[in-house]
């Protein structure tokens, strides 16, 4: 029997169709880590190729609206909101929508001085429902009051930008200017921005940190080569245009742990481009809790698994073969993930019992689940090294950045048990007081 055949032939036959389906998920995702780097690597160019067509519009031709979601938020709001309104943008309105919060944030709120500055105050029943439910009642709000007001009453929905920040975000300044290239391509619908953790003083807030790097620089910035860049939530900008072609009466975001993937998912299924734009940043916390990282984690992993119901709609944008498989992959990608995590852990058990010594010659093999596991890693270590003496040490830190990829892994599975029991109810991630950062944090 040729090597090939006989990969995994000292094994059960159970583990060995396990194991042969995870090869296919292995080689696919080192296909698609390959595609995505040369197509990321490529996509600024070609962005400025498409907007050349249209002309370069510039960040004053737009009206910037911000919606900050807050429950209470005393700890961040005023440094958040204090921020955002210095934000570079000719035409601009702060939105916080105060969700039945019973701490000082709408004091707080009342104490800022900004005339662009609204709050729009939720009480129950209807406050405390979901974020969905607090985006949704400002977007109502931005169409039938804000947009009526006379100096806001000229503004057509294709040049009206909706964007999310959370109560922690921090905004670059020059955003609005960083952004108006990937809207100046009207078939764009939304971008979004890189995302940092800014107190990144410990272990975990630093892997935090690679991670959302790796996500935005080499996943997302691959996929704008075929507009299949998802949204993320904090530092997401959508047009107006697109938010009302996936309005289904109450509202564009619907009722989901992980309600910003699943309005990016169906904006592009609506036929909008999504995109990744790395010049501009948002800064938020990170969880330097293992405990709040999990619960945290939890819910944005049981998201994804909601988020399967849209494999449905996959076929409707007008993709090229690649941009098409890619969405199913992404969509797939908590599923794959289990799996692969399954084999994993199995291969371990049955080398430990001696059951099945696995003791592949085949290099091959063995490269490639060292590319899957190390790959987007250290290449995003690479893409963050400043000096000369930082690419070596990358290769050095991707290691312990491995270690907490498995650390959150068991995620997956939890929330999959949530999901099959129908458990949808969520915890509010807990912010750390600014007074706590250091001075370079602040």
């Amino acid at each position: 029997m040729s090597p090939m055949l006989d990969l995994y032939g000292n094994a059960p036959v159970w583990s060995q169709v396990l194991d042969w389906i995870v090869l296919v998920v292995i080689v696919s995702s080192a296909v698609s880590l390959i595609t995505l780097l040369v197509v990321a690597a490529r996509y600024r160019q070609l962005a400025r190729r498409r907007v050349g067509a249209h002309g370069l519009r510039d960040e004053s031709e737009f009206l910037w609206v911000f919606l900050v979601p807050a429950l209470n938020e005393e700890v961040t709001i005023a440094d958040s909101v204090s921020r955002l309104c210095t934000t570079e943008a000719t035409h601009a309105v702060f939105l916080v929508i105060d969700d039945g919060s019973d701490d000082d944030t709408a004091r707080i709120l009342a104490g800022l001085d900004d005339p662009r500055l609204r709050v729009l105050a939720r009480t129950a029943p209807d406050a405390r429902v979901g974020k969905a439910a607090a985006l949704n009642a400002a977007y109502q709000h931005l169409r039938e009051r804000v947009l009526a007001e006379p100096s806001f009453r000229g503004w057509g929905d294709d040049d009206v930008i909706v964007a999310v920040v959370d109560a922690d975000g921090r905004v670059d300044a020059h955003a609005p200017t960083a952004v108006s290239l990937d809207f100046s391509d009207p078939r764009v619908g939304g971008t979004q921005l890189l995302v940092e953790i800014y107190n990144r003083r410990t272990p975990l807030t630093w892997a935090q940190d690679v991670e959302f790097s790796s996500f935005g620089r080499v996943f997302q910035a691959g996929r704008s080569w075929w507009g299949t860049a998802n949204m993320g939530g904090n530092g997401q900008f959508t047009r107006l245009a697109a938010l009302r072609a996936v309005d289904d009466g109450r509202g564009p975001w619907r009722d989901r742990l992980t309600e910003d993937q699943d309005l990016g998912v169906r904006m592009i299924q609506a036929g909008w481009r999504g995109t990744q734009n790395n010049s501009a940043r948002v800064r938020q916390q990170g969880l330097n809790s293992l405990r709040r990282l999990y619960r945290q984690r939890v819910r944005w992993a049981q998201g994804n698994w909601q988020a399967l119901s849209l494999l449905r709609g996959v076929g409707r944008p007008s993709l090229k073969l690649f941009g098409l498989m890619d969405c199913v992959f992404y969509l797939l990608t908590p599923a794959l993930q289990l799996v692969t995590g399954v084999a994993f852990v199995t291969a371990i058990v049955l080398w430990t019992l001696g059951i099945s010594p696995y003791e592949s010659s085949m290099w091959w093999v063995i490269l490639l689940f060292a590319m899957l596991a190390f790959g987007p890693g250290l290449i995003t270590m690479l893409m963050r090294a400043g000096r000369w003496y930082t690419a070596p040490l990358a290769v050095i830190l991707v290691i312990p950045y491995l270690v907490y990829a498995w650390i959150v892994f068991p995620v997956l599975a939890v929330a999959l048990i949530r999901q099959l029991a129908g458990r949808t109810s969520w915890a509010k991630t807990a912010r750390e007081s600014i007074a706590e950062q250091t001075p370079a944090e602040v």
